[in-house]
């Protein structure tokens, strides 16, 4: 993957749903590769080439995406620890 700066609304613009595509699962535009296959690729220790390769409609750009997505909603969904009192 390029090293090119990361747009933070890049999920925004790259992933999208539509009833009619995938049934309505998060897919990259223009593709029917779902979100959550390149999420759990990712989790599996592949890497963006390899991804890359095995999706050849998708973009580098789109990889990014899914990775600035997955931060988004993990600092959206983790509860915030309560501080303990000191005294």
């Amino acid at each position: 993957m390029n090293d090119a700066p990361v747009n933070l609304k890049t999920h925004e613009e790259r992933i999208i749903r539509d009833r009619g595509i995938c049934g309505g699962e998060p897919v990259f535009k223009g593709t029917r590769v779902t979100l959550r296959t390149v999420l759990a690729s990712l989790a599996g220790g592949d890497s963006p080439d390899e991804i890359l390769a095995d999706f050849p409609s998708l973009k580098a750009e789109d990889v990014q995406a899914a990775i600035v997505f997955a931060a988004a909603s993990a600092e959206e969904d983790l509860p915030v620890p309560a501080v303990p009192h000191i005294r």
